[in-house]
């Protein structure tokens, strides 16, 4: 939104909540090995693409456990197969039950059934003699029910390691099954609905209208009723013997109260293919693994007064019988569309169809309403993905056309649901459509997203794209056995290229595996990452040095940009590590067994930065830096400050005593979450690891053991390279996978959209995304926790309205208790060469966290000046409770930072407005002069920052004024600590600090202007 825009959306109506949802996608789970590096070689983690089967390996197989509750509770009661009886342990704490499968399998799930009484906290574990084990899982928290668990390892032997009860009594599982991927069925189950249109038979019918035929015709306004008593059954003949997988009944409200899917080779003799099950309202899909002919639902007892009635009755197989999977590309965008109406022009059908999350179509306000693609050829449809906008249908239809004139239901009637609404159905056209029978709300229907997946002849996309992968050759691995001449020859080599290669294409991320190395200096240069590959930073101790200095600039590290250290311990020689960086260049999870210089050799210019996680036993010392923010770390001391030195839950940090000197410290912080880290499991695996979110926490996550957090196989990632294409990488993100940028730079052709709740997005060694001809970089759904993390986002030649956009206009689903995350994210206009952007960060989604960035319009580089690189603002927050940690934002024309959203908190920013207006004329807000750096909207009532500076070094015009740095509200709810403005060398003047208050930041003195407190 560029600032001349009113502070909410305009709409012509109230702004419309809209529920959060996610679009979970099943994606493919890999086999993967780990290749032992004995040189420096690109990482390669080889990975065969397979599907995780629906077979319980475990049933029936040998068990045991820590203990049993009393004779009728045994270990063997959970692998069963007999959801009515159940192992319990003794009434304390921790307990185990394993499995032993008899030989090793590649294990993809494990499901557990919980009684009552369940696992507060526990892990699943594998091993290969059943003494030595190891994770599958973190510590999950247990659920009530059934729980899955999606996991990759290997093992013959699984367990359940409870460490905490949710109760006073013991653990106890109804049933624990595993699945596999190879070997024990580990094989697709498809969707087609192999029961349709054969021959059935029941043991009543309740009148002529209501035929076991019914259940089998693939109409669901039709349906089989028994007469009224127990017990009752309907079979199906499938006409052969069939492997089968899935069972789906679409009750009546007369439905089962109990009942079993059986099957039967012959018709007569039956076996239970599951134990007893309750009967749900509406759509009941059952998991099963059977063989057989012939598959009947046997009820056992009634819900109602009334029989059994179902309106359908569907099987899928395994194998034959059309089992085919449904593919996750989506085959209807960017198709033909049209719609019964439009809202207005901004709402077409197509926007339903163009992969943007954030463009919607919506109707008139009346019903019907239908809004219908054109595939451009006949295809076997098998699931509609739709993502509503609040103004949803309270009821519609999936329709099907041959012709886009004759319409056939595939689906019945079905009530909308907030958010995305995926609907499996089994249909043939070229045309598909949703019909809108009546509304939810008093507005029209409105659609983000329209999506079909298609199988066997349609166009599915191909198979599925796999997870894991090689990490391409721009990431450099080092293992302990390597000689530290040939890991320095290395690091020697990569620093030389990098060292003042500050636009270049380049891009390194250099990875330690766990253990010791010694006599290393490791310099990093622009865009070189240097991380541990252990879960925790002491896995790695490097004895020697990581340095950033600024002998490349004749000692000036105000351009020391675009590097980072994480997740490693260092041990300097000679007591003090030294890291004189500027923006862009965090220092993450680093434990200095020693203190910690920021400035450069002959502490010449430096302006940074930024440290987290992290603890350095030593002292800090900033020395020549101006500002630097510091977030939930341990230091054992500090030497001084130069203007604004922030610490927020920083334990050691000095106390607050702004301005003299001008320390800002907060105790905690509000709310956070750590970054998502790559490491090396004990099996030698790649995983990432996703950090919890802390509230009001303070020191490192790492004090007491192991961060606390949940850990994802890179199987469950697509690892990109720079030749991978937008289309591709949508198709990754469309399956379920998380995405893992290796370094180098991407050209994107159309939006990247990220839908799903928990996505991980996550950059290795600067990874650059730039749009090309205009688009959107990347859209993030308003959903649960997507973390997006490591990137640079460069604008492309043609001005794109955004770069990223966190949640659709208009979106207010609540995050507080799973926020999204923007860490170490990077934007850049201009510098490598000529760019456009309007506004670089977009956050509408409620609860984000913006923790790290840099939005930078360039002053210096390639295609750099007035007209050249143009960009309205860096930042614009329209979300409600939105955090932001070291914000870092400079040189925009417009306001740099726009805040919108109620509740908002910033602490730390650090401003430079921009160098080159023309002329004053040029750089007028209407009558005032200049645009504040930071402007939070007229209409906010609640917002507070700290920390706050904004410097002018107007180059171009030095008679240039900018009336003022800060422009707020003066409300009660609006308040501001510790702000300070500064003209660098006198070039260019700002008035005031903070709307009409503190003195002009003039003058050759440099020395700032502050402000304690406002109002």
């Amino acid at each position: 939104m560029p600032p001349s825009s009113p502070p909410h959306p305009a709409h012509g109506r109230p702004r419309r909540r809209r529920g959060r949802s996610g679009l979970v996608a099943a994606g493919l789970v890999a086999l993967a090995t780990f290749a032992a590096v004995t040189g420096v070689v690109p990482a390669t983690y080889t990975a065969a693409a397979a599907a995780c089967g629906t077979t319980n390996v475990a049933q029936g197989k040998t068990a045991s456990a820590s203990s049993t509750e009393n004779a009728g509770t045994p270990a063997s009661a959970a692998f069963d197969g007999d959801a009515g009886t159940r192992w319990s342990s003794a009434f304390s704490d921790p307990q185990w039950i394993q499995v032993d499968l008899g030989s090793s399998q590649q294990i993809c799930r494990v499901v557990l059934n919980w009684e009552t009484a369940r696992a507060q906290t526990f892990k699943i574990q594998v091993s290969a003699d059943g003494s030595t084990w190891s994770d599958a899982t973190a510590t999950v928290n247990g659920v009530a029910g059934t729980q899955s668990l999606d996991v990759s390892a290997t093992g013959r032997y699984v367990r359940m390691y409870g460490l905490t009860r949710a109760t006073a009594y013991g653990y106890s599982l109804w049933e624990f099954a595993v699945n596999t991927e190879t070997g024990g069925g580990g094989t697709t189950c498809g969707t087609t609905n192999v029961a349709q249109g054969k021959t059935a038979s029941a043991s009543s019918t309740e009148n002529a209208a209501s035929p076991a035929s019914a259940a089998f015709d693939g109409d669901a306004g039709t349906r089989w009723s028994s007469a009224f008593s127990d017990p009752q059954w309907i079979q199906v003949d499938l006409g052969s013997s069939q492997q089968i997988c899935r069972v789906v009944l679409n009750w009546e409200t007369a439905r089962a109260q109990t009942f079993k899917i059986q099957v039967s080779a012959d018709g007569s003799t039956w076996s239970d293919a599951t134990a007893t099950v309750n009967g749900v309202a509406g759509t009941q899909s059952l998991d099963v693994s059977a063989t057989g002919r012939y598959v009947r639902m046997y009820g056992l007892t009634r819900a109602t007064a009334y029989g059994y009635s179902l309106w359908e009755f569907a099987v899928n197989t395994e194998t034959g019988g059309g089992g085919t999977t449904c593919g996750t590309t989506n085959v209807a965008q960017g198709k033909t569309a049209s719609a019964s109406s439009t809202e207005n022009a901004a709402s077409p059908a197509s926007a339903a169809f163009d992969g943007d999350a954030g463009t919607r179509w919506s109707s008139a306000f009346s019903d019907p309403q239908w809004i219908q693609v054109d595939l451009g050829s006949s295809q076997q449809i098998c699931r509609v993905v739709l993502n509503w906008e609040t103004a949803r249908a309270q009821t519609f239809k999936i329709q099907v056309s041959a012709d886009g004139s004759t319409w056939s239901d595939a689906t019945a009637t079905v009530n909308g649901v907030a958010g995305t609404q995926s609907l499996d159905v089994s249909a043939t056209g070229r045309y598909v459509r949703m019909y809108g029978l009546t509304r939810a709300t008093a507005y029209g229907y409105s659609l983000w997203e329209f999506a079909v997946n298609t199988t066997g002849g349609g166009d599915d996309g191909g198979p599925g794209l796999p997870g894991g992968g090689d990490l391409g050759p721009n990431v450099k691995i080092f293992d302990p056995s390597m000689s530290s001449a040939s890991i320095q020859n290395t690091l020697d080599t990569i620093f030389s290229q990098q060292e003042s290669n500050q636009f270049g294409s380049e891009r390194y991320a250099l990875l330690f595996k766990p253990g010791t190395y010694s006599g290393l200096n490791a310099q990093i240069g622009f865009y070189t990452s240097i991380s541990g590959l252990g879960q925790s930073p002491d896995d790695v101790t490097i004895n020697g040095d990581i340095t950033v200095d600024a002998g490349w600039f004749n000692g000036n590290a105000t351009q020391n940009f675009w590097r980072s250290a994480e997740n490693l311990a260092v041990v300097p020689v000679n007591g003090t590590d030294r890291w004189a960086v500027a923006q862009a260049a965090p220092f993450r999870r680093i434990h200095v067994r020693g203190g910690l210089n920021l400035a450069p050799n002959g502490y010449g210019w430096a302006s940074g930065g930024y440290i987290a996680d992290s603890k350095i036993d030593g002292t800090v010392g900033p020395y020549s830096q101006q500002q630097w923010f510091t977030r939930d770390s341990t230091i054992g001391g500090w030497t001084n400050a130069v203007w604004n030195m922030v610490f927020s839950g920083v334990v050691g940090a000095p106390a607050q005593s702004f301005p003299n000197p001008p320390y800002t410290t907060l105790a905690t912080s509000p709310v956070t979450r750590e970054k998502p880290y790559l490491y090396v499991d004990s099996g030698g695996a790649y995983r990432v690891f996703v950090p919890s979110p802390r509230t009001n926490s303070s020191g490192v996550t790492w004090a007491n053991g192991p961060t606390p957090g949940s850990s994802i196989p890179l199987t469950q990632f697509y690892v990109a390279k720079p030749s991978d294409s937008a289309a591709t990488l949508n198709q990754a993100l469309s399956q379920g996978l998380n995405l893992l940028f290796t370094p180098g730079v991407y050209h994107l052709n159309q939006t990247l959209n990220v839908t799903r709740a928990n996505t991980v997005v996550l950059g290795l060694g600067y990874a650059t995304l730039i749009p090309d001809n205009g688009v959107v970089a990347m859209n993030v759904a308003d959903v649960d926790g997507v973390k997006i993390a490591g990137l640079l986002f460069d604008a492309g030649t043609v001005n794109s309205p955004v770069l990223l956009r966190i949640g659709p206009d208009g979106a207010s689903g609540s995050h507080a208790a799973n926020p999204i995350s923007v860490q170490d994210v990077f934007f850049r206009i201009g510098g490598a060469g000529p760019g456009s952007a309007t506004t670089s960060l977009v956050v509408n989604s409620d609860n984000t966290i913006i923790d790290h960035i840099w939005a930078w319009r360039a002053d210096h580089g390639a295609g750099v000046g007035w007209n050249t690189n143009p960009a309205d603002t860096g930042v614009i927050v329209n979300g409600d409770n939105v955090i932001a940690y070291g914000l870092f934002v400079e040189h925009y024309k417009k306001y740099e930072v726009i805040w919108n959203g109620e509740g908002g908190r910033t602490i730390f920013f650090q401003n430079e407005l921009p160098y080159d207006p023309p002329n004053q004329a040029s750089w007028m807000n209407g009558s005032t002069r200049g645009y504040a750096a930071y402007k939070v909207a007229d209409n906010v009532n609640t917002h507070e920052a700290w920390g706050m500076g904004s410097y002018c070094n107007f180059s171009t015009d030095p008679s240039i004024v900018a009336d003022r740095g800060f422009e707020v509200p003066d409300k009660t709810g609006v308040k501001f600590h510790d702000l300070l403005t500064v003209s660098l060398g006198g070039v260019g003047t700002i008035a005031h600090v903070i709307n009409n208050t503190g003195g002009a930041a003039q003058g050759t003195a440099t020395v700032p202007v502050n402000v304690v407190s406002y109002p």
